[in-house]
């Protein structure tokens, strides 16, 4: 494992040096624990949570574990663990939420907020106001409406397909 790698205490396999860029990395320091998150899954590879400022309840960010600013960057190895993942949650997104579909969507540098890859994965409904890239942003009502969804979404991706 280099020393790029994000993994700390949620992490299944501890290591013992992270890079600076990782250090400073928003998405990084939710991996290791260091700032809050509602966590969706947790696994050795890559990570998902509720984004706060969705675009409707239920708005997931999945990403890898490792600090991987874009897809370019993106190990192949890597690319099953983690579309795996976006796969599973927009799944999961429909009988949580009472979901019609979903979107799933990333950005490569170009309006990507946090300089580490992440696939967005949106609840969606008909006639629910998203129109092409025009985004209506939104917060959630509390945190504990933040962990009510989370949990659904864990449940969800613990049943059977």
């Amino acid at each position: 494992m280099d020393e790029s790698s994000c993994v700390g205490e949620r992490a299944h396999q501890p290591v013992t040096r992270v890079s600076a860029m990782a250090q400073a990395c928003t998405f990084c320091r939710i991996a290791i624990g260091e700032l809050p998150a509602h966590v969706v899954l947790d696994e050795p590879e890559v990570f998902a949570f509720l984004d706060r400022s969705p675009l409707f309840v239920g708005h997931c960010l999945v990403v890898p574990r490792a600090h991987v600013p874009t897809l370019l960057d993106l190990p192949e190895p890597s690319i099953v663990p983690l579309f795996g993942a976006a796969q599973r949650i927009a799944r999961a997104i429909e009988p949580a939420l009472s979901a019609e579909g979903s979107f799933v969507a990333m950005n490569n540098k170009i309006s990507q907020s946090v300089p580490h890859l992440h696939v967005h994965v949106v609840p969606r409904r008909k006639k629910d106001g998203l129109r092409g890239f025009f985004w209506p942003r939104a917060k959630y009502e509390s945190d504990d409406e933040m962990a009510r969804v989370a949990e659904a979404l864990r449940t969800a991706l613990r049943s059977p397909a």
